[in-house]
């Protein structure tokens, strides 16, 4: 995984994000808990920090995604 910094903070993320908007099923559509986790662990051992969420993402589901 290749890194950069970002903007002025100092932080070093991945250049690759991960999104977490099709995790859950709430709206009809999306990945199962089960599947999201599956993808979101590939993604931290590959090395990836930089995930994008959002409370609104499918009714707040990937905050229930182990860290």
């Amino acid at each position: 995984m290749n890194y950069r910094l970002l903007g002025d903070s100092g932080l070093r993320v991945s250049e690759m994000a991960l999104g977490t908007m099709t995790f859950g099923e709430d709206w009809g559509w999306g990945s199962a808990k089960d599947e999201a986790q599956k993808v979101y662990s590939a993604f931290c051992e590959a090395g990836g920090n930089f995930i994008d969420t959002a409370n609104v993402y499918t009714n707040g589901f990937q905050r229930v995604v182990p860290r």
